[in-house]
């Protein structure tokens, strides 16, 4: 699917985009376009991945002209642009709807005026019954992705429009494993919200093989997600101190908007859920189940009766979390 294609990531200069990029890149991409504001993070990109097959913009997604310019010419499109921390959209909200949702309403305005083949948006597991505005600008996200089908006319646009929802990568830039590395390497004690505190467990690679796979399998109008296993903050923070030595804990408390658990899946999300190899999928509600079917010959409902969320789901053994966390780099990187 992606070998010769023409690619945009918007937001690409963050972690989830430096290393869609790489593999993008491996999988013979003809050419990608990193289109963001933050010159800074494309010069530092550069300069980690140099290569002629990509093209680094500054531009905004609130700026439909630049993106329209952007798109031309291109074939898919990776949506990552958002303005994403909690307690800082607390305090800015309607900034974060301007970038979060009419940015999004923008690119899907400018990729059907150009004709683009498919789109896929990052959405959060904070979409799930949004507790902060960042969620509920996520789900206003998901929303308009995959609404966008109701009116589309397929005669005249060939653009599928999908979303993905997932939750923090491990090890990701801003996540919590790599602050606590830093703390127990500079001999302080890690600063803990909760301990009973659950999240998905996802590594980068895992996150790129959901993207790429869902992707490949979108036919429009899905939410995707990935089924997997959790931990507590209380494993995270044995598993680290196992490998670097014990600097104690300070219990702090949750940030504005913060969830106990993360949720893929709501309660009343579950009538529209279903079941597709390793994933989940959530259909648009106006979507019939035999076209469903048609379209996923092998789907079926969802095997749930309750929210699947991170306190529910089996939980990752200690020595996996060790390996996932020695794997991830940060404990050899300088801090």
């Amino acid at each position: 699917m992606f070998t010769g294609k023409k690619i945009l990531i918007t937001g690409g200069t963050g972690s989830l985009g430096t290393a869609l990029t790489k593999r993008l890149l491996n999988l013979g991409a003809d050419t990608i376009r990193i289109l963001s504001r933050n010159e800074s993070k494309q010069i530092v990109m550069e300069s980690e991945v140099g290569t002629d097959r990509i093209r680094y913009l500054i531009g905004d997604v609130r700026d439909l002209p630049r993106l329209e310019k952007a798109l031309e010419g291109i074939d898919i499109v990776f949506h990552a642009a958002a303005l994403k921390h909690v307690p800082v959209i607390e305090y800015n909200p309607f900034e974060a709807i301007k970038t979060n949702v009419l940015g999004t309403q923008n690119l899907i305005d400018a990729c059907l005026k150009e004709n683009v083949e498919t789109v896929i948006g990052i959405s959060t597991d904070k979409a799930v019954s949004p507790l902060n505005t960042y969620g509920a600008t996520k789900l206003l996200m998901e929303k308009l992705l995959t609404s966008t089908h109701n009116y589309l006319d397929t005669s005249r646009y060939r653009t599928k429009f999908l979303a993905l929802r997932y939750g923090n990568v491990l090890g990701s830039s801003g996540s919590v494993l790599p602050k606590f590395i830093k703390q127990i390497k500079a001999k302080e004690k890690i600063t803990i919200t909760d301990p009973n505190m659950t999240r998905f467990s996802m590594t980068m690679d895992e996150a790129l093989d959901f993207i790429l796979e869902s992707a490949s399998i979108g036919r429009g109008s899905e939410v995707f997600i990935p089924k997997l296993e959790a931990y507590s903050v209380n494993d995270l923070k044995n598993a680290l101190f196992e490998l670097l030595g014990n600097t104690g804990e300070k219990i702090i408390s949750l940030r504005p908007g913060e969830k106990m658990h993360e949720a893929f899946i709501n309660f009343d999300e579950i009538r529209y859920a279903w079941e597709y190899k390793n994933k989940y999928v959530l259909f648009n509600s106006s979507k019939k189940e035999e076209e469903i079917k048609k379209e996923y010959p092998t789907i079926k409902r969802i095997d749930i009766s309750e929210e699947y969320s991170s306190d529910m789901v089996e939980k990752i053994s200690s020595e996996k979390l060790k390996d996932i966390i020695v794997k991830s780099g940060f404990l050899e990187n300088k801090q």
